[in-house]
């Protein structure tokens, strides 16, 4: 009697492909690639709207993990350390084209991301006006306080990864948070319903 029951592969885990990867398996390698090329290339959109270029700059990030897998370290995360990589990356090549005037870091330059977080509130039947009155003010937050909170709410970063990524420390990346929920919650007077949704996964 045959049985209509979908097999599920199981998903293997970052740290796994990671640890793979050091040993020089290519499958592991291109896994971890397909899983984070877009999310990596949307966080680089952020810092720069030439998207070829932040395509370029992803790319040459896991072109190195793989020239230089054998003195790869361990890591609790490999979403962070990809993130970082590509910020770095970024950093690097605004200083050498000198596209925002010689400015040598990210930490000055406009996080330019976008929120868009309406599906998963309406889902939880919140109105589509008021999700868009929060999307507008998060978007009306300091480049860095809204880098945090993207990072945090987005990327599910702990705020000791969001600290080592951002080049702070925990209570300065803690603080960045903080203050964006605080300044959310000063400037919207309508509601708090939807901070209280969002405050859970950024806090």
């Amino acid at each position: 009697m045959h049985t209509n029951q979908k097999i599920t592969k199981p998903i293997v885990e970052d740290t796994q492909l990671w640890t793979d990867l050091k040993a020089g398996d290519e499958k592991a390698f291109s896994m971890l690639f397909e899983r984070h090329y877009e999310q990596l290339v949307r966080y680089g959109n952020s810092f720069s709207n030439d998207s070829d270029k932040i395509q370029d700059c992803v790319q040459d990030v896991f072109a190195d993990i793989w020239l230089y897998k054998n003195n790869l370290g361990e890591t609790t995360n490999v979403k962070a350390y990809l993130l970082s990589s590509v910020r770095k990356r970024i950093s690097r090549l605004q200083e050498r084209d000198r596209i925002f005037n010689k400015i040598t870091s990210t930490d000055v330059v406009n996080f330019l991301f976008y929120f868009s977080i309406e599906h998963q509130l309406i889902n939880d039947e919140i109105t589509a006006d008021k999700v868009y009155q929060l999307n507008k003010l998060i978007n009306l937050l300091p480049s860095r306080q809204k880098e945090a909170l993207y990072l945090r709410y987005n990327q599910g970063l702990s705020v000791e990864q969001i600290a080592e990524l951002m080049d702070v420390n925990y209570q300065s990346a803690n603080n960045l948070l903080h203050r964006a929920v605080l300044n959310l919650r000063k400037d919207w007077n309508v509601s708090l319903s939807l901070l209280l949704v969002l405050s859970p996964a950024i806090l």
